[in-house]
């Protein structure tokens, strides 16, 4: 197994990954006695040596590519500050020419941007960082982006949301290579989940819709996020931005890769949140000040975006 590290890098896009396969390692000694062992992690980049990662922390890379073995089951793409490392033949080049010999081929969080600088995600489903969803869909349109997804699996392509989840991308591939016990062992034993509840929206979608909103757009956003509890359908909105219905839904889809209605529910199940983590009321009176109505509705809304109960969520997050 090869993970790929670059300058600029994210050191827990290298670390996590290889720690996880570490672990798993030792979990398969004792169901393969004298077999080497389950996970064989080189860390390679393009000129091998030092690696000066994002955060200035430095990691010794094993090797430099054209000094990989052929043969590697998979490849990992870390991800980071990426600028360069998609402007560098060297890279591009080997990942190209490994793409068809792996078994598996893989990206962390902004790593993506490198396999499709390679031509290698094109026809693909892909996730990324949620911050950067938007600018690998733009720059990348034969890409599938899914901005929800904490990973992917397209054929041999795998890749997967921001940071940490370089650790549930690589559970999964434990998971399939040494069986759910052997990935469930890992996870216990670094403190994770197994599969997080939920995607990448629980922590981004009224976020990004502020960041990515511009004019009646962003008026019409920064109103409902303080109006959560109003009528906010989508005649409710357009009127506020100037717009027949039709419009403005074509244009809140496109310009913030979601439709009206799903960044209402992301909103309002935030506030949500935020209130059963900080605060003791009644489910049926944080139904109502979050918009949902009844708190049936707002635990419909929890388990078909978290997979959690409210309940559940308040006893996991909330403040003792």
């Amino acid at each position: 197994m090869v993970v790929v590290a670059y300058d600029g890098a994210s050191a827990i896009d290298v670390v996590g990954p290889v720690d996880v396969f570490a672990f798993a390692s030792g979990v398969a000694v004792p169901t393969r006695p004298g077999a080497p062992p389950a996970y064989a992690v080189e860390i390679a980049s393009p000129s091998g040596g030092v690696i000066r990662t994002l955060s200035g922390a430095q990691i010794v890379a094993h090797k430099a590519l054209e000094d990989v073995a052929p043969g590697a089951d998979t490849v990992l793409v870390a991800g980071g500050d990426t600028r360069e490392a998609m402007r560098d033949d060297r890279l591009l080049g080997w990942l190209r020419a490994a793409t068809p010999e792996v078994r598996r081929m893989g990206a962390v969080c902004t790593g993506a941007f490198i396999l499709a600088a390679a031509g290698l995600l094109a026809g693909h489903r892909a996730a990324t960082h949620w911050r950067a969803a938007a600018e690998l869909a733009c720059q990348f349109p034969a890409v599938e982006v899914d901005a929800d997804a904490i990973f992917v699996r397209s054929g041999k392509m795998y890749t997967s949301a921001g940071t940490t989840a370089s650790i549930d991308l690589a559970l999964s591939l434990v998971e399939d290579d040494l069986g759910y016990d052997a990935a469930l062992e890992v996870a216990r034993g670094m403190v994770v989940f197994l599969k997080r509840p939920g995607g990448q929206s629980q922590f981004s979608r009224p976020l990004l819709a502020q960041t990515a909103a511009t004019g009646p757009l962003r008026r019409v956003v920064e109103w409902a996020l303080r109006h959560l509890d109003a009528d906010l359908r989508v005649e409710v909105l357009a009127e506020k931005a100037g717009m027949s219905p039709r419009n403005f839904a074509r244009t809140f889809t496109r310009t913030l890769q979601t439709t009206p209605a799903k960044f209402v529910e992301a909103a309002r199940l935030e506030q949500a949140r935020s209130c059963l983590e900080g605060g003791r009321a009644s489910m049926k009176q944080l139904a109502r000040d979050c918009g949902f109505g009844t708190d049936e509705r707002m635990r419909r809304a929890f388990q078909r975006t978290l997979q959690v109960t409210p309940e559940e969520y308040r006893r996991r997050f909330g403040r003792s």
